[in-house]
């Protein structure tokens, strides 16, 4: 697509054009220039910061506070059993009032909406402050070289960013029904037992990592690790694989290995829940002749945005643009505000998520303009309130 000018950006045309892009981590196939250009003939100075093989986009128009910040990201999950999809999962064709497309909800129309949203805002006059986007690549992946990277070098130059939505599809039934206003943190783990190798006939002479494995497993699931805290669901974990990988029915095997995951609310930190599992394993390895390694990844820890001010623009907004009243949530899974947290406080507001990461994942076309005029209140009236 051609690059737009105030006011006649259509953020219809622009998720189309977003979604060509065959943006699966790590890949960019085009994605970030394509949301540079539209950036740039709004007057937004940009800035890409490649980390690893990730392009990441800092883009700011503006140089007085308050700085209102979008985050998002231009990277999509692959498209699975394309054979199961009913139109190219990257052609961005719009059928039935649809716009279909990997993206289309997770989240390349929130980042067109918001572009839109401001080339509107801007016809209409300057905001009293600055905007700017956090654009990544590295959303769906790892998250290592992406807004986490992103983040750190914003805050050692001393960056002021004052508050960000970031535009997940946070809606759960219909545009507007929900706020994402914090989340759960995530911890990963990985356990090996590393045994030794026997016949079944001869246990003495082997070190089966079997049992070990299992009652290491049912000590950590036994323990309730809270009831919930104030607005945030209980913590849990949740054993997600075990492998063995023997095939004989005789013999005991070397190695056995399991990977967990702890979702937890803001009465833990990651680092002591690390340090449990970590403990649990070194009570398991009391008399086993063999080893119990662990390796553990802390994704993000949990945080809230506390309802006030801020909060109360976003859901005056939706209120306005859908006629709905939004419920202040922290349900879900993680996303990026778990970084973005650090600079400023942050909300998540997009589209209903019901089909993200899906086959024929799409988006209604009326709800992407909807998510526009949502947008386009919430920066007239925080710039109106906070300005």
């Amino acid at each position: 697509m051609t690059t737009a000018t105030l006011e006649t950006l259509d953020a219809v045309a622009l998720a189309q054009a977003l979604i060509r892009r065959p943006s699966v981590t790590p890949a960019d196939a085009g994605a970030m220039d394509l949301v540079q250009r539209q950036l740039e003939a709004l007057g937004f100075a940009c800035r890409r910061m490649r980390f690893g093989e990730i392009e990441n986009l800092y883009a700011r128009r503006g140089t007085r506070r308050p700085n209102l910040c979008f985050a998002g990201h231009t990277d999509v999950v692959p498209v699975g059993d394309e054979a199961a999809w009913t139109r190219d999962p990257f052609a961005g064709d719009i059928q039935d009032g649809m716009l279909l497309g990997r993206g289309a909800v997770d989240m390349k129309s929130a980042i067109a909406a918001f572009t839109a949203a401001v080339a509107a805002v801007l016809a209409r006059g300057e905001p009293k402050g600055s905007l700017s986007f956090l654009i990544t690549g590295d959303e769906e992946g790892l998250a290592l070289d992406g807004t986490r990277k992103v983040v750190e070098a914003l805050l050692a130059e001393g960056e002021a960013i004052d508050h960000c939505v970031v535009g997940e599809p946070s809606s759960a039934a219909s545009l507007g029904d929900m706020i994402k206003i914090g989340r759960r943190g995530s911890i990963n783990a990985w356990i090996t037992v590393e045994g030794k190798q026997g016949h079944v006939a001869y246990p003495q002479r082997a070190a089966n990592p079997i049992p070990v494995l299992v009652r290491l497993l049912g000590r950590l699931q036994d323990r309730v690790l809270d009831e919930g805290y104030p607005e945030f669901q209980p913590s849990n974990l949740e054993v997600t694989t075990i492998d063995v990988a023997n095939a004989g029915t005789n013999v005991i095997p070397a190695r056995a290995t399991a990977r967990l995951n702890i979702r937890f609310n803001p009465g833990h930190r990651g680092a002591e829940l690390e340090a449990w599992i970590a403990e649990e394993c070194r009570r398991a390895n009391e008399g086993f002749a063999g080893r119990v390694d662990l390796r553990a990844m802390i994704s993000g820890e949990a945080f809230l945005t506390e309802p006030g001010p801020f909060t109360e623009v976003v859901s005056q907004a939706v209120r306005e643009a859908t006629g709905r009243e939004p419920e202040l949530s922290t349900t879900g899974g993680t996303s990026d505000a778990r970084f973005i947290r650090a600079l400023c406080p942050v909300v998540e507001f997009g589209l209903v998520g019901t089909t993200m990461h899906a086959v024929d994942e799409r988006a209604p076309v009326a709800e992407i303009v909807g998510l526009q005029a949502v947008y386009e209140r919430l920066i007239e009236r925080y710039f109106a309130r906070f300005g």
